[in-house]
This record gives C-alpha cells, structure tokens and sequence, in this order.
C-alpha cells in the first residue's frame, strides 16, 4: 500500500447497503493524501464482491480529478468483532494518523481535512486522538456524538446526543475522556505505545488466516471486548499514558448509528456492554482508585439494572454483568506506578466532570422531548 499521511480503515459486517453511501462521500473529501483499507469481518451479503471490485477501480477524488485513492483490503474468516477487524487494519498500515469509520456513515466535505489539520496543530499537546462532530443523518439538526464521557457511575456516553447541532457549547473545541471510534482520527505512534504485548487468542489468529494472506496483527484495541466500549477503554489507557483527547466540532459527520447491530438496543447489544464496562474498569483502574469510585459505581450499576428490567432486556444485563466478573482474571490490567499520580488525579476530574456533563445533557434531552 502507498505510504500516505493518513489511512481510513473501515471496518464491515454484512454492511454492503450503506457502502455507496459511505464511498460517495469519501470521493467529495476535500483532503486526499489518503488511502483507504476496508477490513471484511467475514460477511455474507455481497459485501466481498464490493470490495474486491472497488479496491480494482480505486476511489476517484471529485476534488482533485486527476487524483485516484488507493482503496486495499484485508478479508477476515470470520467475525472478529470492531476489535478484532480494526487491529488487523491499524497493523496493517503505517502513515502518520488513521481514522477509524463506520460505514454507516456519510462525512461532510472536510471531515478528513479539519481532523488532520487538527492533529497537525495539536502535536505540541500530545494530541492522541480527535473526535468529530457527529450529526444523526436521519435528523442531521441533532447531535448524534460530540465526543464520548466516562462518569463516576461507570457510564460512558455520547455528548450532546439529541441534541441542536448548532447549542453553543458544542460548537467549541474540547478536550474529552474518549474518541468515539466510529469516525475518529488517532496518532499511530501514540497507538504503538499503548498497545498490549500480549499473544492473540487462537480464534482470532484463525480468523485472521484468509485465503489470500496470513495477517501479523497487533492489539491496540482489546480483542476481549469483541464490541462496544473498546473506543473508551483504549482513550483510558491514552490518559493513563498522559496524551491527550479533543473533541474537534470543525470536522463534521453524518451517522446512521447502530448499523449492524440493527437497533439501539438488544440482547447481544446489552450483553456485551454490560460484560465489557466490568473489563473496563478493573483493567484500568488502579486499586484505590477502584476502592474510591466503588460506592458511585454500585450506584450506576443498580440504576442500570433497574432501567434494563423496565425496558426488557433484566437477563441480558445480569448475564452480561456475570460474564464480566467471573472473566476478569483474564483482562489485561495495567500495574499502577507512583509516577502516574498526576495523570490519575486527572482522570478522577475527568469522571467527575463528565458526572456533570451528563446531568446536562439528560436534562437537556428531558426539556427537548417535553
């Protein structure tokens, strides 16, 4: 593959109906010093006869005529999950900064460019990550992510989801807990230097065998997460590691939201999440830390329980809540060094902050549906 300043790996699973509207709005991007990778999770809708013929034509730059974008791909056995299917894309490439898009989305011209520029103007700050502002492309006049928070109660969440894309305080740049992974930009070098040096489990090394290449593949983002709350836990690790992350509301999106998993929530869905928040903590919380946020966390994790047994899904979230702790001997936990102290105290002001952050938008969705 072209060495390009940037790589846009697009992760896919049984995705082919929102790829036309995906590629079409890459071909109108502004920016071009880009190549493209998509990473197939083993599909079965046509998906791979798409691809193979999109990575033969290349993607024409509507901007630049003259100018084709190099489009590769990396076709999986199987499901490996966003985890699995991205790690196989980062260690795949090796320019300056990849973005990381689903493909049910459909970015606005300079999306790429603001996010690169971005990056560009905030190498002084340790800049590890930026996250657009994302609009819900069924209803673009409301937010859909503005970057995501990790409160004290254990809830990571979308910024000014449902929001007016045009409220104030969202229309200004910030530094976050999280990227959202669905359409951010991230430092390559600064994944390198937080990625677990661990052996891939065998599935994923089964999976990563295919039929016309065998994958070396690097975990930068968790494979035992599978799905969901992966972006957060790697922006943990990013904190932890003293970079830093901006929400950037130059860079504009569209997003369908849930696109494979079909709906906002469902069994496997709620499952998964619940399982993954319990990773996510023991990993990357050090013990006092733990100990001190514990009482906000049984909180959140009773609030929880009780609005999935409203909602109908008591079994998927006690099931996945199960799972996670009777697992958590196989997470990957970072020893906690005196140096980071500085960088945790943080992370505590982070939580708290987000705690307030989200009061906010709750009660801001709360007068907006009244």
């Amino acid at each position: 593959m072209k060495m390009n300043k940037l790589t846009v790996i697009i992760p896919n699973y049984n995705g082919l109906k929102f790829m036309d509207m995906c590629m079409s709005a890459l071909r109108e991007q502004s920016f071009s010093d880009y190549s493209l990778l998509i990473v197939d999770n083993g599909s079965t809708d046509g998906s791979v006869e798409y691809i193979k013929e999109l990575s033969m034509k290349g993607l024409m730059s509507a901007s630049e005529p003259d100018i084709k974008i190099p489009v590769d791909y990396i076709l999986l056995k199987n499901n490996t999950g966003f985890s699995g299917a991205v790690n196989a894309g980062i260690s795949a490439c090796d320019s300056e900064y990849i973005i990381l898009l689903n493909n049910d989305t459909k970015p606005y011209k300079d999306y790429i460019k603001e996010l690169v520029d971005f990056m560009d103007s905030h190498k002084s700050e340790k800049c590890f990550a930026a996250s657009p502002k994302m609009s819900q492309l069924y209803h673009p006049e409301l937010l859909d992510d503005a970057g995501d928070g990790y409160n004290l109660l254990g809830w990571g969440f979308q910024r000014g989801v449902g929001q007016n894309v045009n409220t104030q305080k969202f229309c200004k740049e910030k530094r976050i807990f999280s990227a959202c992974a669905g359409a951010s930009i991230y430092n390559r070098e600064m994944l390198e230097k937080i990625k677990f040096n661990t052996s891939l489990n065998f599935e994923l090394l089964e999976a990563y065998k295919d039929s016309e290449h065998t994958i070396s593949c690097f975990e930068y983002f968790d494979d035992q997460h599978f799905a969901y709350l992966e972006d957060i836990d790697v922006s943990y690790r990013a904190n932890r590691a003293g970079f830093s992350i901006y929400y950037c509301p130059t860079s504009e999106i569209l997003h369908v939201g849930s696109g494979t998993s079909g709906s906002k929530y469902n069994d496997f869905k709620v499952k998964l999440a619940a399982r993954n928040n319990i990773f996510l903590i023991w990993k990357n919380m050090p013990f006092l830390q733990l100990i001190l946020n514990l009482p906000f966390i049984a909180v959140g994790t009773f609030i929880k329980y009780l609005f999935f047994i409203k909602n109908g899904f008591k079994k998927a979230y006690a099931d996945g809540f199960k799972e996670g702790l009777a697992n958590i001997r196989n997470c990957k936990k970072k020893p906690a060094k005196l140096s980071e102290l500085p960088k945790l105290i943080y992370i505590e002001y982070l939580l708290i902050r987000d705690s307030f952050d989200y009061a906010s938008d709750f009660l801001m969705r709360k007068l907006h549906k009244d």
